[in-house]
């Protein structure tokens, strides 16, 4: 059996619907529903001083850094000195959707939202979007969450872009395939990583564009490059096929490397796999059991490899044990 294939779940270069069966999905788990907006933590594309010589952003600043109180403070004494400051209404909308330095509360992020929404910020109407369609602070409403976020796209937010093309793919009408790769076209160029990934597995499959195997390893680079492990996996295996790249089975092991490292269980599949019998990487049965193990407790397990490596001696077994413990323990 080649190290590139696994039994359990598919390669993920196959899966159907890339917006929720991606290579990152792990066994077990579900995939989050949802893009961050431009007030969720670690995100860095909302708002930011303008470069005008105008006074920094306090308020975004401080949720930044985690002061949420601060934050709250802050953007409560701008929306006084403006009642149409519409970024100090989102951000206060999103400390109330998170819980963040206030009690949270969905009621009054959607009160919020909706406020900020009316000045035209795509930010909120994206939120609100998301909001609708989960039910939260508002009634579950399909179509009024599909509104607020094309109003979002048309607004120019990306991740409302994105989210708006998760919504078409899932029809599995061609017409909404293309409308939903062009969605995930403005996303991807906006470097939302997530969206790079499901615009290359649309290339990869030949739905909503044309089949483009070159255009597919592209965009999963550049997710890769954005950190999206989806993206890292599927960029792996092209690279060790040959498949709209130039084949280079070391460095499809890097990649492999890299995702198993951050806890993705096929890339760990793969990666002990390949120290297995020994391609892209000097071949070492431990490395190949602990990646295994690693693997087996996510739930992804491979017959062909355990009897691969059953004839390990008690000493490795016993590295290779704890090689996979450490690893687990430091996800």
């Amino acid at each position: 059996m080649p190290a590139w294939a696994a039994p359990g779940p598919p390669d993920p270069a196959r899966n159907p619907v890339p917006a929720t069966a991606g290579a990152a999905v792990q066994p077990g788990k579900k995939p989050l529903p949802e893009l961050p907006s431009p007030y969720t933590p670690n995100y860095t594309r909302g708002a930011v001083p303008p470069a005008n010589g105008q006074p920094p952003d306090l308020a975004y600043g401080a949720y930044q850094r985690g002061q949420y109180v601060t934050a709250f403070r802050e953007a409560t004494k701008r929306i006084e000195a403006n009642p149409k400051d519409a970024p100090a209404m989102t951000l206060l909308g999103e400390l109330y959707n998170q819980g963040l330095g206030v009690k949270q509360n969905a009621v009054k992020a959607a009160e919020w939202y909706r406020l900020a929404a009316a000045q035209n910020d795509a930010a909120a109407m994206s939120s609100l979007g998301l909001m609708a369609l989960d039910g939260r602070g508002m009634a579950k409403d399909a179509k009024a969450g599909r509104r607020w976020l094309e109003q979002a796209t048309g607004h120019g937010s990306p991740t409302a872009a994105y989210n708006l093309g998760l919504i078409l793919i899932g029809s599995g009408a061609a017409a909404d395939e293309a409308a939903a790769a062009t969605q995930f076209r403005k996303a991807a160029e906006a470097e939302i990583g997530a969206a790079q990934h499901d615009l290359g597995v649309l290339y990869l499959q030949g739905r909503g564009v044309p089949k483009d195997p070159v255009k597919a390893a592209e965009w999963f680079r550049r997710g890769a490059d954005n950190g999206d492990l989806a993206s890292e996996v599927e960029y792996a295996i092209l690279l060790f096929n040959g498949n709209g790249v130039t084949k280079d089975e070391r460095a499809a092991a890097r990649y492999f490397l890299h995702a198993a490292s951050r806890g993705n269980a096929i890339a760990q599949n793969r990666v002990a796999r390949l120290y297995a019998v020994g391609r892209g990487v000097a071949k070492n049965t431990v490395e190949a059991a602990a990646w295994n193990l690693a693997a087996a407790g996510q739930g992804l397990s491979d017959a062909w490899l355990d009897q691969t490596l059953s004839g390990l001696s008690a000493d490795e077994r016993t590295r290779a044990e704890r090689l996979a413990n450490e690893r687990i323990e430091q996800r």
